[in-house]
């Protein structure tokens, strides 16, 4: 076995001192978000959610000494240097706005918005505020993913021909009730890890092609459930993102590959097996008249990429570069989610130019 350190877990360092105000109390935060931040010895300053008791709650159980009584309060708070907004994307721009206007940096949930245009408003008040806003796409630092891209990065697998990811489990959609309601799921809500983690190891596609079904017995979850996007690239590549969350009776899988000229990486996503408790991800690096290269992880998707996002925004901050997962760069993404529901609509490839307007 090689081991394999995550980039992000070395370079976490400049910015970590900076306070943070959490809006928001959900599961998300207290399974993923307070636990990864926690683990890193960063500062919680404050936090907020209209369900006070739920806010104490958390604040209890992280020892935040605040819980801020409004958005409004916890944004203006000298002890808060940046803000996570953990709220649901339809909450999220009015949230942003206020943010903005307290003049805090801060790291915004995905979905960044329902749609792309709403996401360009965000994006937009943040600049002309001046203030850094990110966007949690916390899979691009999961450990198999930012290996792969490293490795890619590195040459291991040659020139890229194909790539894939396949996720077939049994998920309890129904256990959340937001989720459940979207007319819009997977897409939205799932596979836009999957298209992310794609883009920030391939680049940016030309054009999308989606189809999506649902489970005969998926009542009440309304959105789409199975689909099956592909991705094309300027030189011929594609990429593929299958998605399955009804797989109710055969063995559940998470798998990746990345297929190039000269090898090929296979592996796992391990979170997937029995979420949210999961397992490390799997990495197998394949290349012809070699030994099989395995290489090794101690670290999570949940919780531990989340810190990921933070503390790379943190370090932004403090450095005074672009993070990674800036808002403008991340609109791409919410493109690509809004291609694929045109193109399952419309029966048809859809240009990524028609939802962005931006000539290649």
């Amino acid at each position: 076995m090689t081991s394999y350190v995550p980039t992000w877990r070395i370079e976490a360092g400049a910015g970590r001192d900076l306070r943070i105000g959490i809006i928001g109390a959900g599961g998300i935060v207290s399974g993923a978000h307070l636990p990864a931040y926690r683990a890193a010895g960063l500062r919680i300053s404050a936090i907020f959610d209209i369900d006070q008791d739920k806010a104490r709650a958390v604040a209890d159980d992280f020892d935040i000494p605040v819980v801020a009584g409004s958005t409004e309060e916890l944004a203006r708070r000298d002890d808060v240097d940046i803000v996570d907004v953990a709220v649901l994307p339809w909450v999220q721009p009015q949230v942003v706005g206020v943010v903005a206007e307290a003049g805090k940096p801060m790291l915004c949930q995905k979905p960044l918005a329902m749609d792309y245009a709403t996401g360009v408003a965000i994006v937009d008040t943040a600049e002309r505020a001046g203030v850094q806003l990110a966007v949690n796409h916390q899979m691009r630092w999961d450990a198999g993913i930012a290996a792969s891209r490293d490795l890619v990065a590195q040459g291991a697998l040659g020139r890229i021909t194909e790539a894939q990811i396949q996720v077939s489990v049994s998920t309890p959609l129904h256990l959340w009730a937001w989720i459940a309601e979207m007319p819009h799921l997977d897409i939205k809500v799932h596979s836009t890890h999957y298209l992310d983690a794609l883009r920030s190891i391939l680049g940016e596609p030309v054009w999308v092609t989606s189809i999506h079904g649902r489970y005969p017995e998926q009542d009440p979850v309304v959105g789409e459930t199975m689909t099956k996007t592909v991705l094309e690239y300027p030189d011929g590549v594609q990429a593929m993102v299958a998605t399955n969350h009804y797989n109710e009776h055969g063995t559940p899988y998470a798998e990746f590959r990345f297929l190039g000229t000269e090898g090929t990486l296979q592996g796992t996503i391990g979170l997937m097996y029995d979420y949210p408790n999961g397992r490390p991800d799997t990495l197998s690096l394949f290349r012809a008249g070699e030994e099989v290269q395995a290489f090794e992880f101690d670290t999570m998707w949940l919780p531990d990429a989340f810190l990921g996002p933070m503390s790379d925004l943190m370090d932004a901050v403090a450095s005074g570069r672009e993070p990674t997962t800036v808002g403008r760069r991340m609109l791409a993404t919410l493109a690509i989610g809004e291609a694929a529901y045109r193109s399952a609509e419309e029966r048809r490839s859809v240009r990524l130019t028609e939802i962005t307007g931006i000539a290649p």
